[in-house]
């Protein structure tokens, strides 16, 4: 690599430069104080640790994604982590052992050995919420509660939520009596909606009931009123169907109420995550983005694998995404050029640093120049000058002579 290449950075990685990086850090640092008062505690995971507990519970596909290193240490396998979820899992079982509902949030970047969809950051910032210890829909309707509220506090507004609930499929699957290569089929058919799908189950589905239920699975979409086609379309499901089936009416029942405002669509098909998420499972969107601004959903027992099994729930949102779905930034708020001749007693004199310290105590950004430097206020975004004038350390307008009087 010539010296003209060293500023390439890989596909997909990229930096954050000032005004953007000043956009995001306003937004993280709302949206954290938002949790706070809602009663989510902050944590900050490790950027890397051992496989075997980033994985937990979270399936191949989280595997395929993660960067992988041998620790020189213990000569064990680590990862940079691809997903945050695991690890604050992994805090809420081991580390907190509360025996009462936790709630927790985090927000930091992840790393992908690929992007998830084209165009797609391999290394966004995370930002989210899980509630673990509650086991009942009042504990998904605070979750997506605080999603939707997450996102009006960013300046979204006309927001969408899609709905879902794995264990509508997850009933059905366990009544099939096919071979587990089968079922992959299957799966892969209905995740994509697939106009093949009724051939396929014609031809390697027996049971005519389950035959007519999941060709119908794919058309079970829409507004609200899709419950009530369930009905007929899912009858005679297995009791763990009717269940979800249940749960989804008693949230999109609170959800009406408490968000009017919010356009519900539902997917009973719907089988994002399917391998992780164990209930109720949702996503947000807004106008002008095809794409998920923030997704979640419920996620029982994941930390099972650290000894303490507890239901959970939570959302995860791409920081850097949702910040360029929304308004710019108010600008930086213009600042004091203090040059260094202004001090009457040379560059280092005690009264400049004072006064310098006092303004920047009051909140002021200040920027101190260096010996013979002549400066761009402009660029600098300085709109004031720090003047030596009647024995005394002043603030006056830009245009204003810096040296001392």
């Amino acid at each position: 690599m010539d010296s003209t290449d060293r500023w390439l950075l890989p596909d997909g990685i990229e930096d954050i430069l000032p005004d953007r990086a000043l956009k995001v850090e306003r937004l993280r640092r709302r949206l954290l104080d938002l949790y706070h008062t809602w009663g989510y505690d902050l944590v900050i995971p490790p950027l890397a640790e051992f496989t075997a507990s980033l994985f937990s519970g979270s399936g191949s596909d989280l595997d395929l994604i993660t960067f992988k290193i041998t620790d020189q240490l213990s000569g064990r396998m680590m990862g940079v982590r691809a997903d945050i979820t695991p690890q604050v899992a992994r805090m809420d079982a081991h580390s907190l052992r509360r025996e009462y509902p936790t709630r927790l949030c985090y927000a930091g970047q992840v790393l992908y050995t690929r992007p998830r969809s084209p165009l797609e950051s391999r290394s966004p910032i995370q930002i989210g919420v899980e509630l673990f210890g509650e086991s009942g829909l009042e504990a998904d309707l605070e979750v997506i509660a605080l999603l939707t509220e997450t996102l009006t506090c960013a300046g979204l507004d006309a927001l969408h939520l899609d709905l879902g609930h794995v264990g509508i499929y997850r009933g059905l699957e366990e009544l099939l009596t096919i071979e587990p290569a089968r079922k992959r089929e299957l799966f892969e058919l209905l995740q994509q909606k697939d106009a093949t799908l009724p051939a396929w189950v014609a031809a390697h589905v027996d049971d005519p009931d389950l035959a007519r239920m999941l060709t119908a699975l794919p058309g079970l979409c829409g507004d609200a009123g899709v419950l009530q086609r369930a009905v007929d379309d899912l009858a005679g499901a297995p009791a763990a169907v009717q269940q979800a089936l249940d749960e989804l009416r008693q949230v999109v029942r609170a959800l009406q109420e408490q968000r009017p405002d919010l356009t519900l669509f539902l997917d009973l098909g719907e089988l994002r995550g399917y391998h992780y998420h164990t209930g109720i499972v949702f996503a947000a969107y807004t106008a002008g983005t095809p794409a998920a601004v923030g997704h979640g959903g419920r996620y029982d027992h994941v930390g099972a694998q650290f000894g303490r099994a507890r239901p959970a729930t939570g959302f995860g949102i791409d920081l850097g995404f949702l910040c360029d779905l929304v308004a710019p930034a108010a600008p930086v708020a213009p600042g004091i050029f203090a040059a260094a001749e202004v001090s009457v007693t040379g560059a280092a004199a005690p009264e400049l640093a004072a006064a310098v310290a006092r303004l920047r105590a009051d909140g002021e950004r200040v920027i101190c120049g260096f010996p013979g430097q002549v400066p761009d206020l402009a660029e600098l975004h300085c709109d004031r000058v720090l003047i030596w004038r009647d024995g005394t350390f002043q603030i006056a307008p830009a245009h204003t002579q810096t040296q001392p009087d």
